[in-house]
């Protein structure tokens, strides 16, 4: 039920943010041409429901021209391009609805499978936004044996077709990182906690290449040496949002990051390890050269 409901809200902000300006009989109508109506209109009270459920768990407000015929937009809308999870609602689901509306392109669409997928995903909104403590049972893949926490959600992200949620564990007194397709049960309780008022994710993912912040690895300088080839996919797509080109000629640049080294940034270096260079810090690169090392032992 809740991961319905999760699509009924993409797909209500993606419908009207695309038509700019909306009837609430124009909504019901492609609301029929959809999977999720089942050939029921969507009543006008849901509607509204709905609209409140967006406002209070994303912030974007669905308002209504009474003057121009009871039209429907989204205020702001310009806000929706300048990323955070306004962008990430449209750049993720933007065609879902489009979809459904042409039932004959579906085998024709192909999606990466994201085995997380959204189960949990709006009771720890819903948890985040009334400060409210969840417990879990959780199955680690460093453990035999699930295990159940009392946790404080803080925020959540998706990082490689899986979604993380980073919560305050009372019982290890930390902050831990949760895969959500590692829970097994979550229960919303009725314990209330204040997140501190110096938090704040961006700033905590900030020098993470990933969902890893391991105050173990210092944020440092990272220089790789690209070929003219690999370059393009760094240059269309970064690494990291710290990724400048400090050295460019014909036949490579010099790639600059300021991160933490941690396992997963290491991880995406092998995984170009045909088309990259690892200059500094020297321990990065000896690193480096002993993981290649094992990998080359694989093969003999």
């Amino acid at each position: 039920m809740a991961k319905d409901l999760f699509n009924r809200y993409i797909w209500l902000v993606d419908t009207i943010y695309r038509a700019k300006k909306i009837t609430f009989e124009e909504i019901n109508e492609r609301w029929l041409r959809t999977d999720m109506s089942e050939g029921e209109d969507l009543p006008l009270r849901t509607f509204h429901n709905h609209r409140k459920a967006i406002e209070q768990m994303f912030d974007i407000n669905i308002e209504c021209n009474k003057r121009g015929g009871y039209y429907y937009y989204i205020e702001n809308a310009e806000e929706m391009e300048r990323g955070g999870v306004r962008s990430w609602l449209l750049n993720t689901f933007a065609v879902s609805n489009l979809i459904n509306e042409s039932h004959h392109l579906k085998q024709r669409i192909l999606f990466e499978n994201i085995p997380s997928g959204r189960e949990y995903l709006t009771h720890i909104i819903e948890a985040m936004r009334d400060s409210q403590a969840i417990e879990i049972t959780y199955q680690s893949f460093t453990r035999d044996e699930p295990h159940t926490y009392e946790i404080e959600p803080y925020c959540v992200k998706v990082f490689r077709q899986r979604w993380y949620m980073l919560a305050y564990n009372p019982s290890y007194r930390e902050i831990r990182t949760y895969a959500l397709d590692r829970i097994q049960s979550l229960n919303t309780t009725s314990r209330h906690f204040t997140i501190p008022k110096d938090f704040n994710a961006q700033d905590f993912f900030y020098y993470s290449f990933g969902i890893i912040n391991d105050p173990n690895y210092d944020v440092e300088v990272i220089q790789i040496k690209v070929n003219a080839h690999e370059r393009k996919y760094l240059r269309a797509l970064p690494m990291h949002h710290t990724q400048t080109e400090v050295e460019t000629t014909p036949d490579y640049s010099i790639m600059e990051y300021t991160l933490r080294p941690t396992y997963d940034f290491r991880q995406e270096l092998l995984s170009r390890i045909n088309g990259i260079e690892v200059l500094s810090p020297i321990w990065l690169r000896d690193a480096m050269r002993e993981d290649i090392s094992s990998m080359m032992e694989l093969y003999r």
